[in-house]
């Protein structure tokens, strides 16, 4: 990293020196991997589901199991056995049956084989130039090396909320993350899809930058609302976010 990208100029007058990014709908469309790899599964096995809704109720039951760790009716678990606790539940629901165990876990770690946006790679490739591009997830570490080797993205470094034993939005973690950095919190850049993650972001202290995915949840249907002016940055993607700093 050049040491102009470490000073206040035009294009950074933040002083901004590193970039933590959410994954799961700002990098990579999770839904649309997983109606894909599961079309394929139909294909396979015979077995008719509309994957769109499955998974639509396996990403619905993320912040409940989360909440559940933080209440203390589960210990801390990564993100792959909280999946893994929900698609138990979601092979009954949909009347999935007849899998072996590595059948199931296979179905479980699609979501290390999460396909990126079409704009990520080369938006996060150029913005390395000038800054440290890391991972701010609540993705376990594993997940996040494995889908970056899938996807091809340039991570610097691979920072996950299993480091601190919290799952965002927790402070902790964005502060954990400053920390391991070496940045003071203004100098770290969140750039997230979702407004609650930059909003519990800046109450932390770091700068934040909106890029919405309006195909996230499939089409026609909403994000949740943000004011786009109480962020420090709003680009439509990875590229336009580049052309802003460099």
């Amino acid at each position: 990293m050049r040491e102009s990208a470490w000073m206040p100029t035009p294009s950074n007058p933040f002083a901004v020196k590193a970039l933590a990014f959410d994954v799961f709908g700002t990098v990579v469309d999770w839904r649309g991997s997983i109606i894909r790899e599961g079309n394929q599964w139909t294909h396979t096995k015979g077995s008719q589901v509309d994957w769109g809704k499955f998974a639509d109720r396996w990403r619905a039951g993320y912040v409940p199991s989360m909440n559940r760790v933080r209440q203390g009716s589960l210990p801390w678990m990564k993100l792959d056995q909280l999946h893994r606790l929900i698609l138990d539940d979601l092979l009954v629901e949909f009347k999935i049956t007849g899998l072996s165990e590595q059948e199931k876990d296979h179905l479980n770690l699609v979501w290390h084989r999460l396909t990126p946006w079409p704009d990520a790679v080369n938006g996060l490739a150029r913005l390395k130039k000038e800054f440290v591009v890391s991972t701010l997830s609540n993705g376990n570490i594993s997940l996040l090396v494995e889908m970056a080797k899938f996807a091809g993205l340039p991570w610097d470094m691979v920072l996950s909320a299993e480091l601190f034993h919290h799952y965002k939005p927790d402070h902790e973690v964005y502060l954990g993350a400053a920390e391991l950095l070496g940045c003071q919190p203004a100098e770290v850049m969140m750039v997230a899809a979702h407004p609650n993650d930059l909003n519990a972001a800046r109450a932390c202290g770091l700068r934040t930058a909106f890029v919405p995915r309006p195909l996230e949840n499939g089409p026609g249907q909403q994000q949740a609302p943000a004011t786009p002016e109480s962020f420090d940055v709003t680009a439509r993607d990875f590229l336009v976010l580049a052309d802003t700093f460099l």
